[in-house]
């Protein structure tokens, strides 16, 4: 899905290796988003690969996040087939790819890749790891937990409210796949179905969560705390970005403008406060459909037409509006 329109395509920095000119290596397959990320990985699963003689050339550095050498990926155009990518360079199964972190191998959920990645990023692959069940008390309406998704499949925890009821459980940690609710198998789900499903759990009830958290080498065994701090989420770094979408070639862009940077933030804080999800993809969506509406009814029927999937309470669609014209005039 393309954020900012009108954006002009970039060549990439002398630092990325482009073995297009040269006649080099492309194409290839692996999910970001974001959802990940969420519009841009919402048919990840349905969707072709890009033509290969589309695919932007670009190479990509990357370890496994526990410990590995350096291996290279290129010729992807979405969240999937990165992750395959990265399964072939380490020789493992695609599946145990969980969600990769950009320039830092630390569970930070503020460092994920969605459906961007700077030309001069460093990528690192977290693993399945430790599987656990757990028996909840819900206590609470609220469980304090914000879901995010991987784009290929997996939902998983990014944030966890301190104080909360998941708080209070130290088994339970920022970064684990959310595997199962009940017995309910959840592989394949987006993160607003495991997010509805756990709200409309009854409360004063125990149900139970089967959990698979990422594999951690030894300097990453207390990631909890810095894990769930808030902050703003970086869209890439380097002079460009790669843009992945799930449907159409990746393409290589300019990073995002100042309006588009805050408008995103202030949409994802709205998404996490009404929804429980964060997604910078699907928040760029929206800023993107919102920036050309005339008025609140306008952009709820855009987001009808293209994220309908999500029943955005209208509440929730005025307050976008309003946090997208906030960005326009610089207010925070």
């Amino acid at each position: 899905m393309p954020l900012g329109l009108g954006r002009r395509k970039k060549a990439p920095p002398l630092l990325v290796e482009n073995e297009e000119a040269a006649g080099g290596r492309g194409g290839g397959h692996p999910g970001v988003p974001p959802g990940g990320g969420a519009a841009a990985s919402a048919a990840a699963g349905d969707a072709p690969p890009a033509p290969a003689a589309l695919r932007p050339r670009l190479v990509f550095h990357t370890q496994l996040a526990h410990g590995s050498p350096t291996g290279r990926v290129e010729g992807f155009g979405n969240v999937r087939e990165l992750y395959g990518k990265i399964a072939e360079a380490f020789r493992i199964p695609p599946g145990e790819v969980m969600f990769c972190t950009l320039n830092t191998h630390k569970v930070d959920m503020e460092k994920l890749l969605g459906g961007q990645i700077g030309l001069e990023d460093f990528i690192f692959a977290h693993t399945k790891g430790q599987r656990k069940e757990v028996e909840v008390f819900k206590s609470e309406e609220a469980l304090g937990l914000t879901i995010t998704d991987n784009g290929a499949g997996y939902a998983f925890i990014k944030r966890i409210k301190e104080g909360s009821v998941i708080d209070r459980i130290a088994v339970i940690g920022v970064g684990d796949m959310i595997e199962a609710i009940n017995g309910q198998s959840l592989v394949g789900a987006r993160h607003y179905e495991v997010a509805k499903m756990l709200k409309e759990l009854p409360k004063g009830r125990t149900f139970a969560l089967k959990l698979t958290e990422p594999r951690k080498a030894f300097d990453m065994i207390s990631q909890r705390a810095a894990g769930g701090k808030g902050g703003s989420t970086q869209l890439g770094s380097g002079r460009g970005t790669l843009r992945l979408r799930a449907r159409g070639p990746a393409t290589v862009e300019e990073q995002p403008s100042a309006f588009e940077e805050m408008a995103i933030a202030k949409v994802d804080d709205l998404l996490e406060s009404y929804m429980g999800i964060r997604d910078t993809e699907l928040a760029a969506t929206m800023v993107e459909l919102g920036r050309d509406a005339r008025d609140p009814d306008a952009l709820a029927q855009a987001l009808d037409a293209q994220l309908g999937d999500f029943a955005f309470p209208d509440e929730f669609v005025f307050d976008v509006w309003g946090a997208i014209g906030d960005a326009k005039v610089g207010r925070c």
